[in-house]
């Protein structure tokens, strides 16, 4: 067993103020490329960074196309799905398959013995495991996204490319360890120490839910260098190598879904790591990790496409083999809106993801924004198809794949899908997270020109020189949100053929500046609570993210139409999707200042002081005892080590 769980004491005590501090350190400050994104916040339709349709050179979409080709008989032949759900656990000649094809290597460069496939062409590949198998997927994708490759491309010395790349590309299966039992999207209590030794760090700690860690050989572990002499400090990444002495894998996770992933407890003690296995400067870790997933989170709304392509099939097929009252199901008005749902918003989704993607292969735009808007959106939707989905399935929606199987009919994993999607609204950075950083980088114009005014911290005198930028800024910016194109009734006129897409790009163009008021006013209204209404930015972000969805699906149409690829239907899907998404843009705006905020704000108080305990009667807690958060201090391991070698 392991430590014992008591309350831990080794833990730094952090203020909210701090913490944010950290926080705010750990991002990018600088806008060196243009942002669609950023630009549709401050109210700007900047049609022109998405339009025409960015592409992948001819020679990437050889080598993506051949390697999807292999990777497509490896998946029908070799991974059997049923039997990862059944075992929970991706057998190892599954694994030794993969590496065998060469996808652990799929987004590392060639000259270190990977693929070299673009972003693109690395999402098509997770799609088309994760459709066979999601566990498969989410191993591949937490190695290369999140894992050692990713940071290393971006940050590792040109020794440290050369000494690990080789090894993941080929054998070697890596793990991202930031969480611990007490900290998740608060980094600034993180209480692993990295502590400077000769030639070396000496890192103690406990990770949890590091995802591929029961079989990984290589972590990238975020750990506190305590500051010192010739010593900076702060949060900093190391690559460790798992079979280091003091390294324990203490349990192998178990969850509602995704059944078949190696996500474990990770405890650390006495870990000796080489000063030379540090990347990138002390301090530079939280930084390290956010520009990682950048880009790491656009392989989450692959996964999402691919279960809404999925959910899409078995939807047509299945509401027009069911009969009810005289007629297939899917002739039946209520179900037939879900289908259309179900359609519409797979190939937004398609659409967001797939524009994500190529806009980080071509690197002439910063999409942090972009790729995070994908990440949310995609996870949230993605989930809803799959919901809509069990209730068009019914009872047999509800039912495992294998007792339907068992009876005699298809077996289709309509509930597994469902609880498989799940996790992607939590992990990644949860929906409540995205919704705090896409709004913090949505404001960032705002805060650099008048941040100072709302800072109680800030003398006078910076107030005033702050009151005389923010004066001069929006002097320009405010007279520019009150007209545009979306108000003249022939722009965007080449977006007029099978449908009529043109009058969506209006909409979006006229929404986008009245997005940039409604951030305005609230930032008048509150000035340095704003920071506080976090559901009123919730409900920012989602409208932005319903406005790029639509710029993305009516874009994909148009060059599918340009390409003579299935143009017609994809411009009637984008103008179904369009259509849905502005119902939504309406409910969300009016939610803005039609809400319910203040009540629920009392009513969460007035729970926590336990006014309302007396609702909990008549019922039995089966939670137990035990402490609600584990104890992790630092020690040596008395815990078996589950660690294992795959493939």
């Amino acid at each position: 067993m392991s430590a014992p769980t008591t309350p831990s004491s080794h833990r730094p005590t952090v203020t909210e103020h701090e913490a944010r501090k950290v926080a705010e350190a750990a991002r990018d400050q600088d806008w060196r490329k243009p942002s669609f994104a950023k630009e549709l916040f401050l109210g700007r339709f900047r049609l022109d960074l998405i339009h025409p349709h960015p592409l992948p050179s001819g020679e990437a979409v050889r080598r993506g196309e051949e390697f999807l080709d292999r990777l497509r008989v490896f998946v029908e032949t070799k991974i059997d799905a049923a039997r990862i759900e059944r075992e929970a656990r991706i057998p190892d000649e599954v694994i030794a398959g993969l590496k065998e094809l060469g996808a652990l290597g799929m987004k590392i460069d060639p000259k270190y013995g990977g693929l070299g496939l673009t972003q693109v062409y690395y999402n098509k590949a997770l799609a088309l495991i994760g459709s066979a198998s999601p566990a498969v997927g989410v191993l591949l994708s937490a190695h290369q996204s999140i894992g050692v490759p990713q940071p290393l491309k971006m940050f590792g010395t040109q020794e440290q490319k050369d000494a690990f790349l080789p090894r993941c590309a080929r054998t070697d299966i890596s793990a991202f360890l930031l969480t611990e039992p007490d900290v998740g999207s608060d980094p600034a209590r993180l209480a692993t120490t990295a502590v400077p030794d000769g030639d070396d760090y000496v890192l103690d700690g406990v990770k949890l839910w590091t995802t591929n860690g029961v079989v990984a050989d290589l972590l990238v572990v975020m750990a506190r260098v305590p500051a010192g002499e010739g010593h900076k400090g702060g949060i900093t990444a190391f690559v460790v190598e798992s079979s280091s002495p003091g390294v324990t894998v203490e349990n192998r996770n178990a969850f509602m879904g995704l059944r078949g992933i190696e996500n474990g407890v990770t405890r650390l003690h006495r870990v000796r790591v080489p000063a030379a296995n540090r990347i990138g400067p002390e301090g530079a870790g939280l930084k390290i990790a956010l520009t990682t997933l950048n880009t790491g989170r656009l392989s989450l709304p692959a996964s999402c496409v691919a279960a809404g392509k999925w959910c899409l099939k078995v939807a047509r097929e299945w509401s027009a083999a069911r009969e009810q009252w005289g007629k297939p199901i899917a002739r039946h008005e209520a179900v037939g809106a879900k289908i259309s749902f179900i359609a519409a918003t797979t190939f937004a989704l398609e659409a967001v993801s797939d524009l994500a993607a190529q806009m980080a292969d071509e690197n002439r735009n910063d999409i942090r924004i972009e790729g995070a808007l994908a990440k949310l959106y995609a996870s949230e939707m993605g989930w809803l198809i799959a919901d809509e989905l069990v209730q068009i399935r019914g009872g047999r929606g509800f039912e495992t794949a294998e007792s339907l199987a068992a009876r005699g009919e298809r077996a289709v994993p309509a509930e597994q899908v469902l609880r498989d999607l799940r996790i992607n609204r939590i992990f990644e950075g949860s929906t409540e997270i995205m919704h705090l950083l896409i709004a913090r980088e949505a404001v960032d114009a705002h805060l650099s020109v008048a941040g100072d005014l709302i800072d109680p911290a800030k003398s006078l005198t910076d107030k005033a020189r702050a009151g005389a930028n923010a004066g001069v800024f929006y002097a320009r910016w405010l007279p520019r949100l009150v007209a545009g194109p979306g108000q003249v009734p022939g722009s965007y006129g080449g977006f007029r053929h099978a449908t009529d897409l043109s009058v969506h790009l209006r909409f979006v163009e006229r929404h986008a500046r009245k997005l940039a008021r409604a951030t305005f006013y609230g930032m008048s209204r509150w000035q340095g609570r704003m920071e506080t209404k976090q559901v009123f930015l919730g409900r920012i972000v989602d409208i932005g993210a319903e406005l790029f969805a639509m710029s993305a699906a009516c874009v994909r149409a148009e060059m599918l139409r340009g390409q003579g690829d299935n143009g017609t239907e994809a411009y009637r899907l984008a103008d179904a999707f369009c259509r849905q998404a502005r119902i939504r843009v309406g409910e969300l705006f009016d939610r803005l200042w039609t809400n319910t905020d203040g009540t629920d704000r009392k009513v969460a108080a007035g729970v926590m002081e336990g006014a309302y305990a007396w609702l909990e009667r008549g019922i039995v807690d089966l939670s137990g005892e035990d402490p609600w958060i584990a104890d992790t201090t630092p020690g040596a391991s008395t815990a078996e080590n589950v660690h294992r070698h795959a493939g």
